[in-house]
């Protein structure tokens, strides 16, 4: 693997022309050479290479050890980039990109002649979004090409949602970071798939359910059975292998406050150093060596946002095990628990 000085490059989200600020350049001439740089985009940071090129989405993959059979998502910052990426535009799909793009919305399509065979992992179809987020927009435009973008991060790790976390995870292996601050929503974008007049989602996100079924209409969205079987063939990214887990152990607790400290208690009492992971409201109910608020209980939103800040919190504190508390599967929450049970690898104690 090439070693590379990573550097940081500061860019201000509310800058004015974008497109010429001098690290949005310096990100893009790495990019024309296929190098692949970070970016922050509105849901967290993305390690971007030429979507074209096979040798820059093979530097992804080994910049980030991901498994090569797992396939990318295509970012584009203009609905023409879809010429030749996509060979149809299926039922739904307008409705979609008409009210979520630019936003953490993934439309899977049938692929078209313009992309390289090692983003879409062999399959016929490739994901594609436009993300909400003026530095991404940019720094694909002055690239002149499509982008593919999976997290910045060390595949199986939490998602980073700072440029301190990608040097964390990928100093030495990329040239660069394009450091926008904290990225918003927190959590990856909805992917969906839309067959006939019906929206598949394959993997949940920053667009809800409710929020499809508010465009497409009441019964026309599904949720992928592929979301909670490990066996299956990953139609989404991200959905095949154990994601955004901490150093440390860790298990979710289906049960009341009381249940969790109590299993705590067992754990210290055996020599270990143990983490928590809660919210605002609860923070105080609980004794552990590191008791860590993911956002408000009563606003989810907070807690997708502050998600993998938490877990990635645990590495630091050096705890030994890590229970942590689970949430209402609507909304958003739908893709805190799917985040959660990925950190646990499905590991759930129930009370």
């Amino acid at each position: 693997m090439k070693s590379f000085q990573t550097e940081r490059w500061a860019v201000d989200n509310f800058d004015e022309n974008l497109i010429k600020h001098p690290h949005v350049i310096q990100a893009s001439l790495w990019i024309k050479q296929n190098e692949v740089v970070a970016l922050p985009t509105e849901t967290v940071y993305g390690l971007a290479g030429n979507a074209q090129s096979d040798h820059a989405i093979a530097r992804i993959f080994e910049a980030k050890g991901r498994p090569s059979d797992n396939p990318l998502i295509v970012h584009i910052s203009d609905r023409k980039q879809l010429k030749g990426l996509v060979s149809s535009i299926p039922a739904n799909t307008e409705k979609l990109m008409n009210a979520f793009w630019p936003g953490p919305l993934t439309i899977v399509m049938p692929k078209g002649n313009n992309v390289s065979e090692k983003v879409t992992a062999g399959l016929s179809t490739v994901a594609i979004r436009m993300p909400n987020h003026a530095i991404a927009l940019a720094v694909i435009e002055a690239s002149g090409v499509p982008l593919a973008a999976p997290s910045a991060n060390l595949s199986g790790k939490p998602s980073p949602t700072t440029a301190n976390h990608v040097y964390e995870d990928l100093k030495g292996k990329i040239p660069g970071i394009v450091d926008g601050g904290s990225t918003g929503v927190g959590v990856e974008s909805t992917v969906v798939e839309c067959i006939d007049e019906k929206v598949t989602i394959l993997r949940p996100g920053g667009v809800t359910f409710e929020d499809l079924e508010h465009v497409v209409g009441a019964g026309n969205v599904i949720i992928d059975p592929g979301i909670q079987n490990e066996k299956m063939a990953p139609r989404s990214p991200g959905m095949k292998y154990t994601h955004y887990a901490p150093d440390a152990p860790f298990v979710l607790v289906d049960g009341n406050p009381e249940f969790l400290q109590q299993l705590v208690d067992k754990e210290r009492a055996a020599g270990k150093k143990i983490g928590i992971l809660t919210t605002d409201e609860r923070v105080d109910l609980y004794r552990a060596d590191c008791v860590i608020p993911a956002g408000r209980r009563e606003n989810p939103e907070t807690v997708a946002q502050h998600l993998y800040e938490a877990l990635r919190s645990f590495n630091e504190a050096g705890v030994d095990q890590i229970f942590g508390e689970v949430f209402p599967k609507t909304g958003v929450g739908v893709a805190i628990m799917n985040r959660l049970e990925k950190s646990a690898g499905g590991n759930i104690i129930k009370e």
